[in-house]
């Protein structure tokens, strides 16, 4: 691991603590960066595979991670390690493909699917969905503030199409759970954005 910002000062201050994990070529102002890769903008180069040791309990505000899990090995290690650095307050904005997502078998470097009910797995029964998923393999506990489903196409056309049949599926619970059950590989989902927080003990 090597660190590249004064992260104990940052705490200590006080300050607002946000991190992008998996940034890779791509960063935001007031984000503290995360990557294995040492890029010239990376502030903080670790393996997120072995959780994150340089957080302190409680200590951050909001954690970023697009297009990072799928990629994950040890998905639930990496869960705990998010709920456990999150403040009580804090959130978790998240993006991964969708299983219906044909391009996710491209990447060879992709070592899971996520569908709508993938992060339901870590919340207790009485909030989940219509459709219950058990949730006693882990007792890693979220709180699941917003998800939805993401249509996408590099195409023009299918682009259109594809927003407005988001626009409709994103409107209600129910009408996401009936796409994925019935329509998900007649109109591909381009992903899942989802907001969580740690479920208060």
């Amino acid at each position: 691991m090597r660190m590249k910002v004064e992260l104990d000062k940052l705490i200590k201050d006080n300050k607002q603590l946000i991190i992008e994990l998996g940034c890779g070529q791509k960063t935001k102002p007031g984000r503290i960066t995360v990557d294995k890769v040492d890029l010239p903008h990376v502030d903080i180069v670790a393996d997120i595979e072995e959780g994150l040791p340089f957080l302190p309990d409680n200590s951050v505000d909001e954690i970023h991670c697009r297009s990072v899990l799928e990629h994950i090995e040890n998905f639930e290690t990496l869960m705990r390690e998010i709920v456990r650095v999150l403040k009580p307050a804090g959130r978790a904005y998240i993006f991964v493909p969708h299983f219906s997502n044909p391009y996710y078998y491209s990447d060879y470097t992709h070592k899971r699917f996520f569908g709508l009910y993938s992060f339901y797995y870590f919340v207790e029964q009485k909030h989940q969905l219509k459709r219950k998923v058990p949730c006693f393999y882990t007792d890693i506990r979220i709180n699941i503030i917003s998800q939805k489903l993401v249509f996408r196409s590099p195409f023009l056309f299918s682009n259109q199409i594809k927003k407005a049949v988001g626009f409709l599926f994103n409107r209600h619970r129910f009408l996401m759970e009936y796409y994925e059950q019935h329509l998900c590989y007649i109109f591909p989902c381009h992903g899942i954005e989802i907001v969580f927080s740690p479920a208060s003990v």
